[in-house]
């Protein structure tokens, strides 16, 4: 998750990685701990309004949570940076908004944390009255700019049985060390069940999560047995470090798993079992920027619904209206992205197609037709050549249904799967008024394109409810119980996490005033936007650039997007020329098109 201020804001002089833990958290479960979750507000300095900036994960049944999942932000030395963090108890049935699940919150400034003896402050937790509500402990850690991932997997053999009636349930927790000789959370390993020789799926988590770019820093990875209560039961404890374990890559590497309190109690004590790491490897995440150096083109196709449902095009209430003195909705929308796009696109020919139309003479009905005409070439001549094929279109179809994804997608999807070297990448940008038609097929479509070089940006214009994202159930609910590793929405299921994935931007989705909008619209750009926090967009995280975010008739900016560590977003902006880095965007990696 990251963290971008207003857009009149200096050049940030760092980003700081926060994490968080808590300790004696009140316990709100019956049979059972509280079920722990933060979520960190910023503020804005012009409003002063608090913002929901992003969630950790929820960790079930424990009072003494280390959140995994970081929370990214730009640092401004001059700039008091108010941050308020509040704990809720996440049950997988209730909402986070009801007074019954506060856990307490705390309010501090970002320099404090950073000010804090070794970066680190510990305050405790208020707002549930008559009751100590614990307290929340926060290091601060300046980023580096190291890019490698690191992909690992082990194995452990022997280790202590803790289960009366079983053997153990191991995972693995791994912790860098901190200049105090405390220790910070990174990474937990799955838990494999009743076994005393587990093996653990691989795993990649970047370098800088695991040593922040200091190859000699120790790593300590403790082995515990899990337990359905959450107390789960410590096995052994070892230490390594970056550039130790980066020796697996020709070796297998076995460590001795110890346990200190028996080490002292038993004369005879030799080890809790032992933990190899069977494999190691290292891959550098390659920016946008990376790409388009190494010439990348990104290839734009525009799809446009032509159903009936936008209304007669002489008419000024059809959002296909071609008034004199401004453009349509969906003109609008395909000037915004396209004089973007067009940047990175050397020959300027832009394949664009309309749908859900009957075309002249005969009149067939058409979910995939060229707007220019020309079935052997639907190239146009830059953006101004797709808006006038665009308009002349309008004159001549006649506006039908239904509205059909599919045809499109696949179009896309088989010219970019005749990409393998990296040479290009394709982006489909579909602006539509209403609910898909045909949705098995279309989420059929976008599954087959996860592993291609493409992504896909549905935008949605009108008034219409956009209630169903098109991949719905591809992406994990924010704050969904057992999210612990990872992001939120790992893209599209059965590809690469970072492979094409989707954008549902929208207008007029209700969300409850009470209840944050995740992600939140940025009220601190250059739009301007209306009781934003009656409007949430429904959107499935994506892990490929080109995000753009509709609001009411009005692009805007929109940095709150929640994500792991690793990922990164670009956010389009309609008045920047080019995409850049620094305060009111954030940068993305293209994927390897391999």
């Amino acid at each position: 998750m990251s963290f971008s201020g207003a857009s009149e804001r200096s050049v940030p002089a760092t980003k700081i990685e926060i994490t968080v833990s808590c300790r004696n958290l009140l316990d709100l479960d019956t049979f059972s701990k509280s079920d722990p979750m933060v979520v960190l507000y910023t503020q804005s300095r012009a409003s002063q309004e608090w913002r929901e900036f992003g969630r950790t994960e929820v960790i079930d049944n424990t009072l003494n949570p280390d959140f995994v999942r970081k929370f990214v932000l730009d640092y401004f030395f001059e700039e008091k940076q108010n941050l308020r963090f509040d704990v809720y108890n996440v049950d997988s049935k209730t909402n986070i908004s009801k007074p019954k699940d506060f856990l307490g919150q705390a309010f501090l400034a970002l320099g404090e944390v950073i000010g804090g003896q070794g970066s680190r402050v510990e305050r405790p937790l208020t707002g549930v009255p008559g009751k100590k509500c614990g307290t929340i402990l926060l290091t601060a850690e300046e980023l580096s700019n190291c890019r490698d991932i690191a992909t690992m997997q082990l194995c452990a053999n022997k280790l202590d049985k803790k289960d009366f009636f079983g053997k153990s349930d191991p995972f693995l927790v791994f912790y860098r060390s901190n200049e105090d000789g405390t220790f910070t959370i990174c990474h937990k390993t799955e838990v494999v069940k009743n076994t005393l020789n587990p093996v653990w799926q691989p795993f990649s988590i970047p370098v800088r999560a695991l040593c922040n770019g200091d190859y000699d820093r120790t790593v300590k990875i403790d082995v515990y047995d899990w337990d359905r209560d959450g107390s789960h039961d410590f096995i052994g404890e070892f230490t390594t470090s970056y550039r130790e374990l980066s020796k697996a890559q020709n070796q297998f590497t076995v460590y001795e798993v110890l346990n200190p309190r028996k080490k002292c109690k038993k004369k005879k004590y030799v080890n809790s079992g032992t933990v190899t790491l069977l494999s190691f490897s290292v891959d550098s995440e390659f920016t946008f920027v990376d790409y388009i150096k190494g010439g990348t083109q990104l290839n734009f196709t525009v799809a446009i619904d032509f159903t009936a449902s936008n209304g007669n095009p002489l008419q000024p209430t059809s959002l296909h209206y071609m008034s004199p003195y401004q453009l349509s909705a969906y003109a609008m929308a395909l000037k915004a992205v396209g004089e973007i796009i067009q940047d990175y696109d050397s020959d300027k020919l832009f394949p664009a197609y309309g749908f859900g139309a009957k075309l002249p003479p005969e009149g067939r009905i058409s979910h995939q037709f060229p707007l220019n005409n020309n079935d052997e070439d639907p190239n146009c001549a830059g953006i101004e050549g797709v808006l006038e094929s665009y308009f002349q279109s309008l004159r001549t179809v006649q506006l039908y249904g239904p509205t059909y994804f599919a045809p499109v997608i696949n179009q896309v999807a088989r010219a970019a799967a005749k990409i393998s070297d990296g040479s290009q990448y394709y982006v489909l940008l579909i602006i539509t008024d209403g609910v898909i038609s045909d949705m098995t097929q279309t989420k059929e479509a976008i599954v087959s394109a996860s592993s291609l070089p493409m992504s896909i940006i549905i935008v949605g214009v009108g008034p219409a409810m956009f209630e169903v994202c098109p991949i719905p159930r591809l992406c994990r609910p924010v704050g969904e119980p057992g999210a612990e590793h990872g992001p939120t929405c790992q893209g599209c299921a059965g590809g690469d996490p970072r492979a094409a994935t989707v954008l549902y931007a929208h207008q007029g989705h209700p969300a409850s005033p009470a209840t944050p909008c995740h992600p939140q619209p940025d009220t601190s750009s250059r739009a301007s936007l209306n009781s934003p926090s009656n409007q949430c967009p429904a959107v499935c995280l994506p892990a490929h650039p080109l995000l753009l975010l509709k609001i009411r008739g009005t692009w805007n900016l929109g940095p709150h997007w929640e994500g792991s560590l690793e990922d990164r977003y670009w956010l389009v902006e309609p008045s920047a020329p080019l995409p850049t880095e620094g305060p009111g965007t954030v940068t993305t990696s293209l994927p390897s098109c391999q």
